[in-house]
């Protein structure tokens, strides 16, 4: 089986077992897109789950971008204190708010290279708002996405940059989003890092990581 064959036949699994819904696990406004963009920004090393919990009094206290460009930003880490890391993603979000009403009049861009210029916006914060407000089929690359692309064997890369490149060449282009989604929820249910439950898994007669875990 070549790996294109491997990523299209992952792909038919993850499909029937976790479904096709576009879904974002990052509740935000549609009409207030940059949300999404801040909240991504929450996310790093912090669970969707506290984000949003955050996130639910966040966007009410401070409702539009140039709130957000004039917050205190010790007032700003006080409001964010739970996430983790709250200090520098204080500071680029109230300078990702500036920036965005600076340079992009208040518009949330959709190329990835205007997006990365953002302060506190790599490509993987970048591919999220791509993804599910643009529609823009792109992979996101979280750690649940390199080890389980990595036990699949579509990728022996263990940089984000580069895995994403390999899962670009690989997969089929309309099952980017999906494939982002159904690999983080393969990560968080089932191939968990660390005591992964190969027993349960639904890959488990295409994992060639399989093996190497058993051992």
């Amino acid at each position: 089986m070549t790996k294109k064959q491997l990523a299209v036949e992952v792909c038919k699994i993850l499909n029937k077992e976790y479904g096709t819904d576009l879904r974002c696990y990052l509740q935000y406004d549609e009409s207030k897109p940059w949300q999404l963009l801040f909240a991504t920004i929450l996310s790093a090393q912090c669970t969707d789950d506290r984000v949003n919990m955050v996130t639910k009094d966040l966007f009410v206290k401070y409702p539009e971008l140039e709130d957000f460009a004039n917050a205190d930003v010790k007032e700003l880490e006080r409001d964010i204190y739970s996430i983790g890391f709250y200090r520098n993603k204080a500071k680029n979000i109230i300078a990702c708010a500036d920036t965005l009403l600076r340079d992009f009049n208040g518009e949330l861009p959709s190329d990835i290279d205007d997006l990365t210029s953002l302060p506190g916006v790599g490509r993987k914060t970048a591919n999220v708002v791509r993804g599910h407000v643009f529609n823009i089929d792109s992979i996101v690359v979280d750690t649940h996405v390199k080890r389980v692309s990595k036990l699949l064997g579509l990728t022996k890369e263990t940089d984000p940059t580069k895995v994403e490149v390999d899962l670009m060449k690989t997969l089929p282009k309309n099952q980017w989003i999906l494939y982002n989604l159904q690999s983080i929820a393969h990560g968080r249910k089932i191939c968990v890092s660390g005591r992964p439950r190969c027993s349960e898994c639904c890959l488990g007669d295409v994992c060639k990581g399989k093996k190497e875990i058993k051992k």
